[in-house]
């Protein structure tokens, strides 16, 4: 359990390092950098559970960040919906 608070608590400090270095970058959108980043999350339905958000709020915000150039859409799935991404190339 312990373990767990401290990757949440991790993850959290992260997202708002990613933010002060982008002030731009909603909570969510910084989120989804991260995620992508360590590894924890590659496609809108795994994230949105993981953090108990609306998929429709993390598509929202994945196009944001794809039309940005931030985050790279590599496959949709029109049945569910879910779209699987990646950090873009520098």
């Amino acid at each position: 359990m312990k373990e767990e608070a401290s990757s949440a608590d991790r993850f959290l400090a992260l997202v708002a390092a990613a933010q002060d270095r982008d002030m731009r970058l909603s909570s969510i959108q910084a989120g989804l950098l991260v995620a992508a980043e360590l590894g924890i999350a590659s496609d809108s339905r795994s994230f949105a559970h993981k953090l108990g958000i609306a998929h429709a709020v993390v598509l929202r915000e994945l196009s944001a960040l794809a039309e940005r150039d931030a985050l790279q859409i590599v496959e949709r799935d029109p049945r569910t919906m879910r779209v699987h991404y990646r950090l873009a190339s520098l």
